[in-house]
């Protein structure tokens, strides 16, 4: 395995021996249920238990990466390292974002 950042060693140093044992699959399942746990702490704007949620999330997302041999680090850096993969700006400039959020 290469050498990841932070967050994604951080979760193969706790995880990485039981989730060896998971499938993807089930990894996925995990991080879905969590998203949907992230999504009930939003809506009933339980501030406390939204951090933790996104933690989760996060830990789930990292977990299903490393399953993958997937560096989050590396591949966020090469599709957003030059601002927005459409318009390459940053802030991006893409008409279509605004017309998304007013949906």
């Amino acid at each position: 395995m290469t050498k990841r950042g932070k967050s994604q060693e951080l979760i193969e140093d706790i995880f990485l021996e039981k989730d060896a044992k998971r499938s993807w699959q089930d990894k996925y399942i995990w991080l879905v249920e969590e998203v949907g746990e992230l999504s009930r702490a939003i809506r009933s704007q339980d501030s406390a238990n939204i951090d933790e949620e996104f933690a989760d999330v996060y830990a789930w997302l990292l977990s299903l990466a490393s399953t993958l041999d997937i560096d989050l680090d590396e591949v966020l850096l090469q599709k957003y390292s030059k601002g927005c993969p459409k318009c390459r700006k940053t802030p991006c400039g893409c008409h279509h974002r605004e017309e998304e959020s007013e949906m």
